[in-house]
């Protein structure tokens, strides 16, 4: 995983990275893949040119660059409508939570609440 200096997951610099690294094999994908302290960063970016809601994208990425990619396709799929019921999503929230994912939770927790008064909920 990267530091706090680091732009690539594997800890690679910015200057490391190019698209010829990728075409000739030397980079892998966690040298592209974008790390969580480089996406608070953005979100810091963000939130100081006055895009809040830009800021709490960010975020949310920050917390799930952790995730394998079948956990965020399956979270993902179970906020289309009427895929999950409201108490599926609040024990996805908790899990979220308990994975040190607050803000994804916070997320799950408000769809789970705008799903079942709007009727969304499977």
């Amino acid at each position: 995983m990267s530091d706090r200096n680091s732009l690539a997951w594997s800890g690679r610099e910015a200057s490391e990275l190019s698209v010829d690294g990728v075409v000739d094999g030397v980079l892998g994908p966690d040298d592209i893949r974008i790390g969580p302290d480089t996406l608070r960063r953005q979100a810091d970016v963000a939130r100081a040119h006055g895009n809040p809601q830009l800021a709490s994208n960010f975020e949310r990425a920050a917390e799930l660059a952790a995730f394998e990619e079948s956990e965020i396709l399956a979270l993902y799929e179970m906020l289309r409508p009427r895929r999950a019921t409201a108490e599926q999503l609040r024990a996805k929230a908790d899990e979220l939570e308990g994975r040190e994912a607050p803000i994804c939770a916070a997320f799950l927790r408000e769809a789970a609440a705008v799903y079942e008064r709007t009727g969304l909920t499977a």
